[in-house]
C-alpha cells in the first residue's frame, strides 16, 4: 500500500473518532449549546470523511 493511501486511511480513522465523539454529545441529555455545536461539527466532520473517502477511491487501482 502506498504511503499516500496509508496516510489517507489514518486521517479517515482520526476523523471517524472525532465524529463519534460528536455523536455521543448529540445522544446525551439535551444541552442546547452543546448540541448545536456538536451538530455543526458532526456535519463538518462527516463532509471531511466523505472527501477522504473520495480521495482513497482515487488512489485505488482501476480495472484493467
Amino acid at each position: 500500500m502506498s504511503e499516500r493511501l496509508e496516510t489517507l486511511k489514518k486521517a479517515r480513522e482520526r476523523m471517524t473518532e472525532d465524529r463519534d465523539a460528536f455523536a455521543k454529545t448529540l445522544a446525551a441529555p439535551f444541552d442546547r449549546d452543546k448540541a448545536e455545536r456538536a451538530r455543526l461539527k458532526f456535519i463538518e466532520t462527516q463532509a471531511v470523511i466523505d472527501a477522504i473517502d473520495r480521495a482513497i477511491a482515487g488512489e485505488q487501482p482501476g480495472p484493467g
